[in-house]
């Protein structure tokens, strides 16, 4: 629905990235028709998806030189994966093309204000879950500013070691984020995954996760244990998101709640993604943590009140806007109000 920003004459490879995401990218189809069952859905709209990929392409909107390591099958699906993030001003040249499996396909379900079932066509395995440690630029996972990783790509070899490798080459350097991304489908059990993000936390220095993912990770719903259990694991900050009541964030000297910011939601799945980019966008300008967090919620919130995902990603202006107290989705009233009108609301 926002209008993508224009990549220029591509990136340089002797500049370090911004921000470098690894993890899972595909395509969100996504139905047109909101508060029916897929089986009822007539028409779909085709988008890039995969959290990973998502908040990639929330940085890049917000000005930061943004990248991926992923990988997708060679299919037509995948060269609309990599023609997508080009076109969001993501760098896809640490993308990997995977002659074996196909590019991974999710469909969803909206029912608004807060029912979004997800399908995820990723069987026997995607070709994010594929890439081995030979397969990545660990200059390039070096020299970026912010590595962001998510818990999904622990869940399998030899995406698992790839993880790790990473890590090992950050060296805890700032702005090693960790999203505790958990999603029960990808796991045996969720004492598998929590072993896994038991073992990744003394290595990163940021983790965002909501309650029920900082249970996974660290047994502890609470979000103040929570956060100071995450603190304790060997992270910096860490960013636990409490649904209607906001945010909290800890260090190990200082504790902020951040509101939410309320909007009309039509579908709330990347909103996460949005709010991660900002975090992104926030944490590599240095504001101070009170003005990261307003403004990641206001980026989630946008998100939240359109349909789609990377496309819907937010403007510094508009998040400006949503903040100054105005309409982010001003010139957008028309399209939105079709779909409000047929969920009903």
């Amino acid at each position: 629905m926002s209008d993508p920003v224009p990549t220029g004459s591509g990136f340089s490879a002797a500049a370090p990235l911004d921000v470098l995401t690894f993890g899972r990218a595909g395509v969100d189809v996504y139905p047109l028709q909101i508060g029916v069952g897929l089986e009822d859905v007539e028409t779909f709209g085709k988008y890039l998806g995969g959290t990973t990929a998502n908040v990639a392409v929330a940085a890049a909107r917000l000005g930061e030189r943004a990248g991926i390591i992923t990988g997708v099958g060679n299919d037509p699906f995948g060269r609309f994966v990599r023609k997508a993030l080009r076109e969001l001003g993501v760098d896809d040249s640490h993308v990997v093309t995977n002659d074996e499996y196909a590019t991974p396909v999710t469909f969803c379900e909206i029912f608004p204000p807060d029912d979004f079932p997800l399908w995820f066509y990723r069987k026997p395995t995607a070709p994010d879950l594929q890439v081995k440690p030979s397969d990545i630029d660990f200059d390039a996972v070096r020299g970026t500013r912010l590595m962001w990783l998510s818990v999904t790509g622990f869940s399998e070899e030899p995406s698992r070691e790839s993880h790790f490798a990473v890590l090992e080459a950050r060296a805890r350097k700032q702005f090693t984020v960790l999203d505790l991304d958990y999603r029960p489908m990808f796991w045996e059990t969720p004492a598998a995954a929590t072993e896994q993000i038991q073992k990744a936390l003394p290595h990163v220095t940021v983790a965002v996760g909501n309650r029920e993912e900082c249970e996974v990770a660290i047994g502890e719903t609470e979000p103040e244990r929570a956060a100071d259990a995450l603190l304790d694991a060997g992270v910096e900050l860490a960013i636990v998101k409490q649904g209607p009541k906001g945010v909290l964030a800890k260090t190990r000297t200082s504790r902020l709640e951040s509101p939410p910011i309320p909007i009309r939601p039509l579908n709330g799945l990347g909103a996460g993604d949005s709010f991660g980019g900002s975090l992104c966008h926030g944490l590599l300008r240095g504001w101070p943590l009170d003005k990261v967090l307003q403004y990641a919620n206001a980026a989630g919130a946008i998100v939240a009140s359109r349909l789609e995902c990377s496309t819907a990603m937010p403007t510094e202006a508009e998040i400006e806007t949503l903040i100054a107290g105005g309409d982010p989705n001003e010139r957008l009233a028309d399209s939105l109000a079709v779909h409000f009108e047929k969920a009903g609301n």
